[in-house]
């Protein structure tokens, strides 16, 4: 018996389209999760957030726990309250940053010790910490088991002591979780560019029991081609009845890709990261806003958006508030990008739906080469 129950409406090839019931509402399928690391979705309201058809945002266990600190989120009412948000959120399990941000980590059976990256203050992080932060503390919606992510390229004993190590904190993420009706479990795949890791790791996590799988150690620098080549064996490994994530990807070009390979959800960091420093994401590619061509460029970004921001302003307004290094040039850029990845996995829906995905993949790949 799983928490929330996964409806795929359709398909097409091996793409799907559907829904995910939480008990804070559904999550339409494909859906991008827009990031909102530490409380907040960068530089935009929760109301802007929404505005652009989000179903769900990703907080950051690991920055949470540092700042403002885990319990002093729990008493301030949980994270959704915290933070404003009445949708679902998924929590990641702060295994990939205690790797990537922390000053010293060290890697044992029970656990992973580390140093902050704010001010070199130690911690512990066990599979049973960041189930209790997650589901009890910030109260997510869809808890990670913690897993070991290693940096690529990884050698093949390296990646399968990762993922043995992973499975194990899997099973002790689950033991620790126990039973929630009101929230989720998913389990995270490893095993890197390896095919006979990956069946190993899937094996493993089907064997314990989750309600989604997450692929992990991808989008960690093995570049487009090769992310693909490992999508198409890795996702038909896992259950076709629960939600398959791909974690930490990507751009657009990426999602389309993946959703072609049996993928239904996604997060990453890049439409407000890219709005942060002038790009913008469109359907006829990125847009660079510090390029000088802009400056008397008086279209705007997407005249058929429902976005404020990618309608109403000239890109020359856009040009000059990028040159000009005014917050509103941030704001407004990661608005329309978070938008424009909505808009995205909302056409890749309908497209799934009336059964011309193939059609839609090959007008976007060139598209977006052009």
């Amino acid at each position: 018996m799983t928490a929330f129950p996964f409806e795929i409406s359709a398909t097409d090839g091996v793409a799907r389209t559907g829904v995910l019931k939480t008990a804070r509402g559904d999550i339409r399928t494909p859906a991008f999760m827009p990031v909102g690391t530490a409380a907040t979705v960068k530089a935009l309201t929760v109301d802007q957030v929404a505005s652009t058809g989000a179903d769900i945002i990703l907080g950051n266990t690991y920055h949470l726990m540092l700042r403002p600190g885990a319990e002093r989120v729990a008493r301030l009412g949980g994270l959704h309250r915290f933070m404003r948000w009445e949708k679902p959120i998924l929590t990641d399990s702060g295994g990939f940053q205690v790797m990537s941000l922390s000053k010293i980590a060290k890697v044992t059976e029970e656990a992973v010790a580390f140093q902050s990256h704010i001010d070199g203050s130690k911690h512990i992080m066990t599979p049973e910490r960041s189930i209790e932060i997650q589901a009890e503390h910030l109260g997510s919606d869809i808890v990670m088991q913690l897993d070991q992510c290693v940096a690529w390229p990884a050698e093949a004993p390296a990646a399968a002591a990762a993922m043995q190590l992973s499975a194990r904190w899997g099973a002790r993420s689950k033991t620790a979780f126990g039973e929630r009706p009101a929230q989720a479990l998913f389990g995270i795949q490893q095993g890197s560019t390896f095919k006979a890791l990956r069946q190993e790791s899937a094996d493993r996590l089907i064997e314990i029991g989750f309600d989604g799988y997450a692929l992990g150690g991808l989008a960690v620098g093995e570049g487009h081609e090769a992310m693909c080549e490992v999508l198409d064996y890795a996702p038909a490994m896992l259950p076709t009845d629960r939600p398959r994530y791909l974690m930490g990807v990507g751009k657009p070009i990426d999602l389309v890709e993946a959703v072609a390979r049996g993928i239904d959800m996604f997060d990453c960091v890049l439409p407000t990261r890219s709005g942060r420093h002038g790009q913008a994401w469109t359907w006829e590619g990125s847009v660079n806003l510090k390029n000088a061509r802009l400056a008397e460029d008086d279209t705007p970004l997407d005249p058929a958006s429902d976005c404020p921001a990618s309608s109403h302003y000239s890109k020359a307004y856009l040009h000059h508030l990028v040159k000009s290094e005014e917050i509103l040039s941030q704001v407004l850029l990661s608005w329309h990008n978070i938008a424009f990845f909505q808009a995205l996995t909302a056409a890749m829906r309908a497209a799934i739906s009336e059964g011309r995905f193939a059609a839609f993949v090959k007008d976007f790949r060139e598209r977006q080469r052009n």
